[in-house]
């Protein structure tokens, strides 16, 4: 028998039980479908992730309070990070390959125009930010020195907060909004960022005010300590890519010679570039993808399953016809071969409709707008090669009963 007679007659045989047919692959189906779906969710987060760091600034490097400890995340510091600690870095007799320092405080807050109000992200921060972040004024302008200096109620608001507060970006500069309670006036609006990103919050939800306005007036009291008044983060841009480590490198001594700092364990900081949190989200979600797809894959081999009791089913309701083939000289690999492509055609044509499945559920995840959803032609094909040898294994037992029965006992099975 050719391979092709024996694929017209698989089509024929499950043609005869439509309805059989159907649900047996409902298993593939849907299995393949959550593996396209859950890999493209994993590869999508991953994709807006990188996306997200890399819109951060040019070649930046993050000064943070704490360390990362093994398996416990980011561990407080009994030293914090001061304003004289961002100083001290954008010396460049201390720091010559250091470009740019912005220190940081980050709170949330309500943010209130007329009737309407709005949770946001306030960031307290010099006028540095706005090289070191890559947050360009598109109308109005960043706050300044002079804003700095005399600790003024002026902010700079993100996109989003300007079209949902006041309605129009262009109509925002001037206008007062109030940060707890407290006026502010709108002296720019940032250019869009984009959207919902994956930590949480948006890039264009964020209202940026002076650093000494943040300290001293908004938030008083919260950021004073023994060694000065603490900030979060402190954002540094060095000069070019190839200056980074030599910046990083003299951002640690410096800090472990402010800090009396005795040996790498004693830190009570943490100096990462955008590449180092790329590397640690990168793997981060890598092994999140994974694990998407090996929740996915057990559908599959449930479906597997389902394939291979209704071969079962099968083998038994055509006894008679397998002993009447091996009477008049049907081979055992006729009959061997003839069940496995029955099983595999069921995967196969299951694997192409859990395709469109997978990729209709990933457009759906795109509509809510948290992040783009990403099919990759890797993702189709793990899947649909997966629900062919998921196909193809739970064959080979049905197939090998057929194969294995006796003419003669097959000719009197009733």
């Amino acid at each position: 028998m050719s391979f092709f007679e024996s694929i017209r007659m698989a089509f024929r045989s499950l043609g005869a039980n439509k309805m059989r047919s159907a649900l047996t692959m409902l298993g593939i189906i849907i299995g393949t479908g959550a593996v396209i779906a859950l890999l493209s969710v994993g590869q999508g987060a991953q994709l807006a992730i990188t996306s997200e760091i890399q819109s951060i600034g040019s070649n930046l490097i993050l000064v943070m309070s704490g360390q990362f400890g093994q398996g416990t995340g980011m561990t407080a510091s009994s030293v914090p990070l001061t304003r004289a600690d961002a100083e001290a870095i954008a010396d460049p007799l201390q720091a010559p390959h250091v470009a740019a320092v912005a220190p940081s405080i980050s709170r949330s807050a309500t943010v209130t125009y007329g009737g309407e109000s709005l949770s946001v992200q306030i960031e307290g921060t010099t006028p540095e930010y706005e090289y070191v972040r890559n947050y360009p004024a598109e109308y109005g302008r960043f706050i300044g020195a002079g804003d700095e200096a005399v600790s003024a109620r002026v902010a700079v608001i993100g996109s989003d907060v300007a079209d949902r507060l006041i309605g129009s970006r262009e109509l925002a500069l001037g206008a007062t909004i109030r940060i707890n309670q407290i006026p502010f006036q709108v002296i720019g609006v940032l250019e869009a960022k984009g959207g919902q990103g994956p930590f949480g919050g948006s890039a264009d939800r964020v209202v940026i005010i002076p650093l000494s306005t943040a300290q001293t007036r908004l938030f008083p009291g919260r950021f004073v300590s023994q060694s000065g008044r603490t900030v979060d983060t402190i954002y540094v841009s060095a000069w070019d890519e190839a200056s980074i480590d030599m910046a990083m490198d003299e951002i640690t001594w410096l800090l472990r010679e402010r800090q009396g700092s005795l040996s790498p364990d004693d830190d009570g900081f943490t100096v990462a570039s955008q590449q180092d949190l790329l590397g640690v989200f990168d793997q981060i979600t890598s092994v999140l993808t994974i694990f998407l797809g090996a929740i996915a894959g057990i559908s599959l081999l449930v479906g597997g399953i389902g394939i291979m009791n209704i071969m079962l089913v099968s083998v038994t309701e055509r006894t008679r016809e397998i002993g009447i083939r091996k009477a008049v000289g049907a081979r055992r690999s006729d009959i061997l071969g003839q069940f496995l492509i029955e099983s595999v055609v069921l995967s196969i044509i299951g694997g192409l409709i859990g395709i469109g499945f997978g990729w209709g559920v990933a457009a759906l995840v795109n509509t809510l707008g948290t992040f783009t959803t990403y099919v990759s032609s890797q993702a189709v094909g793990l899947a649909v090669g997966f629900s062919m040898a998921v196909g193809l294994f739970f064959g080979i037992y049905p197939a090998s009963r057929a194969a294995n029965l006796h003419p003669i006992d097959a000719l009197h099975y009733e």
